[in-house]
């Protein structure tokens, strides 16, 4: 099965690059399959990994940046893969 972490966070006011680069340089104690970052306006980052795993496995995940870069706590999500058609 394949299972998508996403992590979403908005960066405080003016902070939007440097979310970015902090997103970019997380390691992760563990290779996922995939693994993409993106931004939006309002200075959000996006970033899902794709594991190989059951939907309720133990996965590593992007910690809480400091709390002054970000304007509130990050949001994150689960999801799993389903075939098509």
């Amino acid at each position: 099965m394949t299972v998508a972490l996403m992590w979403e966070g908005r960066a405080a006011e003016g902070r939007g690059a440097e979310l970015l680069a902090w997103a970019r340089e997380q390691p992760l104690a563990g290779l996922p399959l995939r693994r993409e970052t993106f931004r939006a306006p309002q200075d959000r980052v996006l970033v899902i990994t794709w594991w190989d795993a059951p939907y309720d496995a133990e996965l590593p995940e992007l910690p809480e940046p400091d709390p002054g870069l970000v304007t509130r706590a990050v949001h994150r999500w689960r999801f799993e893969a389903v075939a098509e058609g």
